[in-house]
């Protein structure tokens, strides 16, 4: 281990950093997360290369952003467990998708890291994942939801209901989620 990887971070490197997420939370939900990252790094007052001394790439900015609203949201699908298995579902994808669609563009950048391992969003996409997995299951097991619904049609399902509420309206979004959740649904 080097020396400075266990030094403590210097008082204006943690205040640049606060400042830098307070902004590209600021420039994110003004812009989407396409947002060119100078605009973050010029509103927190300091340069390009401190904002990716922080944050190397576009992802690690957004997963630190994410971070605390999506522990919340896996303690908030933890607790589903004490609804019946329809209500936990319709509940997990309307949390899922009100969170998605937090900035334009991040439903999109999510989906993607569903895929890539590499990528700073890949744990929080495969805990949702998982979360939406055990949902589905139960489900069918409870007779519930069509044998033939995966953790994958509920994946995508959140991730179409973000996209539409990025780009239409949240009443269109869950419209459409209820339509296809309906859809799910054993007669």
């Amino acid at each position: 281990m080097s020396p400075a990887a266990g030094r403590r971070p210097r008082a204006d490197a943690l205040r640049n950093r606060e400042r830098l997420l307070a902004e590209a939370d600021a420039v994110f939900r003004e812009h989407g997360t396409d947002a060119p990252l100078e605009s973050v790094a010029r509103r927190a007052g300091v340069a390009i290369g401190t904002l990716y001394g922080h944050f190397p790439t576009r992802r690690a900015l957004v997963g630190a952003l994410l971070r605390e609203r999506n522990e919340a949201l896996f303690e908030a699908g933890d607790t589903l467990r004490d609804q019946t298995p329809g209500e936990a579902l319709r509940r997990w994808v309307d949390l899922v998708v009100t969170h998605a669609a937090t900035y334009r563009g991040l439903a999109a950048m999510l989906a993607d890291g569903a895929d890539d391992e590499a990528s700073e969003l890949y744990a929080s996409c495969a805990r949702m994942a998982d979360i939406g997995e055990r949902l589905i299951n139960r489900a069918v097991t409870a007779g519930v939801v069509r044998a033939d619904v995966t953790g994958a049609d509920i994946f995508a399902l959140m991730n179409a209901g973000a996209w539409t509420r990025e780009h239409a309206s949240a009443e269109q979004a869950a419209r459409l989620v209820a339509y296809t959740i309906d859809g799910m649904l054993k007669p």
